[in-house]
């Protein structure tokens, strides 16, 4: 070993263990041995260890005595209790104490080393496993990419990457990352480029590989189980992106049986005036703004894009013939989501039930304004990390337990996710041009780079056409679109920012899932 692991090991009968010291050293090991709990917590404070042997019945301060003390002052250090007893109530206390292992005396040195390797080691043949089993299908991988891909063949290569990704987060081999974001980067171009060949086909529905899609997804998933007698509970989570599900997905999986998990397409633009209405309304965009005019804001009116999601739902299931009672509810903060999870045992009786929660979006935008919150959300990784934080000590995790509880059917879903955005490109609009830096829409747009899917009759793609000559622009991949004014203090003030509105697996790419109650 080139870093030797440091073993402490408090032990009243540790002149017996002389054998097990000398085999460990031999093995590169270090080790520092005590005779009680208390010099125990001496030696801790005079040199840092990686690991902790500790007999339970010694002199002074017991083991589970020791085990406290230390937790308070080393949370994370991995403990392992060694002892003569197989008492259950002690067995039950050590490990309520969140120790690593548990060993019955006698002990040779070989389970001795076994327990070094898996609690000492365990993270290093993890990443080196996971590193090895990356490459072996990086060929797989690339040999997909060169084939020419359905819509479903593309949701399987993302669910790959997205796997990769979380697999690959604790790796510290460089060189794997480099050439896993690589594959990634290429995946995405192509991607972009099979959406921007395909999408008007899609929307027109002219062709037989047409994806489910945000004005169809309801129709489609969701729609069937409400004939069922149990209430349904519609949950969607703004701006969420699949990597985001996956590391909360273990969570719920508690509560619930995940039935289905899947992903859908999202419409263009990614974002939610435009999403979350048709994913409510069962139309795309122009067909609202053109069946119900009252319910569509324009890209240039003022207003609430989104103040009228309830009555599009109620339209969406009258078409349909669904009659039946449904609530809706918005949580913008905490004080929503208290009344809604206060209401709970109102609404269970209420056959369908939306919940639309925003802090992901909300996430999101901080994460451009604010230092700290850019500082804590610097990559994709980390960006996980924070919404399962969020999500484990969330009000909405307290929903999830009592609808868990009342037997009640959840669907889990989004409107759009996000991408990080790297790459500046370079456009000129007039005054009236949206402001979105991942979509514009306006009468006179220029811009050079061709890495973007221009559309010049909006009406082609099911978009408002706000004037005549008004067209829609997206940026794709990681590129984001920045006026040639000011252009160095905007670039850096968004670049590496999530955003969505554009073209990239992230953001079109988005969960859809079912849960029952175990």
């Amino acid at each position: 070993m080139t870093d030797k692991i440091k073993i402490l090991w408090a032990d009243d009968e540790i002149d017996l263990l002389k054998p097990h010291i000398i085999f460990l050293t031999q093995k590169g090991y270090d080790v520092t041995t005590v005779k009680s709990g208390n010099e125990a917590l001496e030696e801790l404070k005079q040199q840092s260890f990686d690991i902790v042997f500790l007999d339970e019945n010694m002199p002074g301060l017991t083991g589970l005595e020791t085990i406290t003390q230390i937790k308070k002052h080393f949370a994370s250090l991995p403990i392992v209790m060694i002892t003569k007893s197989e008492e259950e109530h002690i067995m039950e206390d050590a490990i309520g104490a969140n120790i690593k292992d548990y060993l019955i005396k006698p002990v040779n040195p070989h389970q001795i080393l076994h327990c070094l390797k898996k609690h000492t080691e365990n993270i290093r043949f993890i990443t080196e496993k996971n590193s090895s089993d990356y490459q072996q299908n990086f060929r797989s991988i690339s040999m997909k990419l060169m084939n020419n891909m359905s819509a479903t063949e593309w949701i399987d290569i993302y669910k790959e990457l997205v796997y990769w990704d979380i697999e690959l987060e604790s790796t510290t081999d460089e060189n794997i990352k480099s050439i896993f974001r690589s594959q990634k980067e290429e995946a995405n171009n192509l991607f972009c480029r099979f959406v921007a060949k395909n999408y008007t086909d899609w929307v027109s529905n002219r062709s037989e590989d047409k994806p489910l899609m945000s004005h169809t997804i309801l129709k489609e998933r969701l729609f069937p189980s409400l004939q069922e007698k149990q209430p349904v509970y519609l949950i969607i989570l703004d701006n969420l992106r699949y990597d985001q599900w996956k590391v909360l997905q273990p969570r719920i999986n508690e509560l619930f049986r995940i039935e289905r998990d899947e992903l859908y397409y999202s419409i263009l633009p990614t974002a939610t005036q435009f999403a979350r209405n048709a994913l409510f309304g069962g139309l795309m965009p122009s067909e609202i703004a053109k069946k119900y005019p009252n319910y569509w804001v324009d890209e240039n009116e003022e207003g609430n894009k989104n103040d009228h999601e309830h009555q599009l739902l109620d339209e969406y299931l009258k078409r349909y013939g669904i009659n039946i009672k449904h609530s809706y509810s918005k949580v913008l903060n905490q004080e929503f989501a208290r009344k809604t999870n206060d209401n709970l045992s109102n609404t269970i009786k209420t056959p369908l039930n939306v919940v639309i929660y925003n802090f992901i979006d909300m996430l999101s935008h901080a994460h451009t304004d604010v230092d700290i919150v850019r500082e804590l959300a610097n990559n994709e990784s980390s960006y996980r990390s924070l919404t399962l934080s969020w999500f484990q000590h969330s009000p909405l995790m307290d929903m999830l337990k009592f609808l868990s509880e009342k037997k009640a059917k959840v669907f889990i879903t989004t409107d759009h996710g996000s991408i990080r955005i790297k790459n500046p490109v370079k456009i000129i609009g007039d005054k009236e041009t949206s402001t979105n830096l991942r979509y514009k829409v306006g009468k006179n747009l220029n811009y050079t780079d061709k890495d973007i899917f221009a559309v010049n009759n909006p009406q082609d793609i099911f978009l408002p056409k706000l004037n005549v000559s008004s067209k829609y622009v997206f940026a794709m991949g990681e590129n984001f679109f920045a006026y040639p004014n000011n252009y160095n203090y905007y670039v850096n003030y968004y670049k590496d920012t999530f955003q969505h509105g554009g073209i990239s697996m992230e953001e079109i790419l988005v969960p859809f899932a079912c849960l029952s109650p175990k």
